[in-house]
């Protein structure tokens, strides 16, 4: 196996065998002292792919090459869980349809609090910019956990401190829903670097699903 060097004075590249890994020698171009990098040094370093610009050596050729832009895929588990958590959600909305107003408004509390996790989540792998590098771990359960806790609050705030006769109607909407998209798409901007336009949509998408589950229940969502 090769190893590549770069010479850091004439910025000539070359290849030397790994047998000479971690030694120094004499650049075969300027004869400047260099030291050859062990496997576990090289550096690969990003540039846009099909690039004009970069390093280029005395005969013009490109020096450092772009490597391919590694692709993030939503782990199967997720979408499985995600899946059976919407049909599990769609098949008790359905079964909640007869029961009394104060029993449907607490299991729609209930579903909006369970329900933002996951909405949260597959909301980010749709609508994330691919040019950032995406978060995981711990720091996506993070941020999942605080864009929730803020939807959560806007639902209730709709659901539970705003008068009724404020959204009796439906034409309403129309002062108070971009008050409440604003709010949400803040929230996504500020946990997923998403655009404002995407942080809308984002939002969007668990005030869809939870207003859908509210109208399979037969529950009133405008009020009146």
């Amino acid at each position: 196996m090769a190893i590549i060097v770069v010479c850091r004075n004439c910025h000539k590249r070359f290849k030397v065998s790994d047998q000479f890994a971690g030694q120094k020698g004499p650049c075969p171009s300027c004869k400047s002292v260099i030291q050859v990098p062990t496997k576990d040094e090289e550096v690969q370093i990003h540039t846009p792919e099909h690039s004009e610009e970069g390093v280029r050596g005395r005969t013009g050729e490109l020096l450092l090459e772009p490597i391919a832009r590694e692709h993030v895929s939503f782990p199967l588990w997720a979408w499985i869980a995600i899946g059976v958590s919407a049909l599990v959600a769609l098949i008790v909305a359905w079964s909640l349809s007869g029961a009394d107003e104060s029993t449907k408004r607490f299991m729609a509390g209930l579903g909006a609090i369970l329900l933002a996790p996951p909405l949260v989540i597959a909301g980010y792998t749709f609508l994330r910019n691919d040019e950032l590098e995406p978060y995981r771990g711990l720091w996506l359960w993070v941020r999942t956990g605080i864009c929730a806790a803020v939807y959560i609050l806007i639902w209730a705030v709709y659901g539970y401190l705003i008068p009724v006769e404020w959204t009796d109607e439906l034409w309403k909407w129309a002062f108070l829903g971009p008050l409440f998209g604003v709010a949400g798409a803040v929230a996504a901007f500020a946990c997923f670097d998403l655009d404002m336009a995407n942080g809308f949509f984002h939002f969007a998408l668990y005030v869809g699903v939870t207003m859908l589950l509210g109208l399979i229940m037969g529950l009133n969502m405008f009020g009146g």
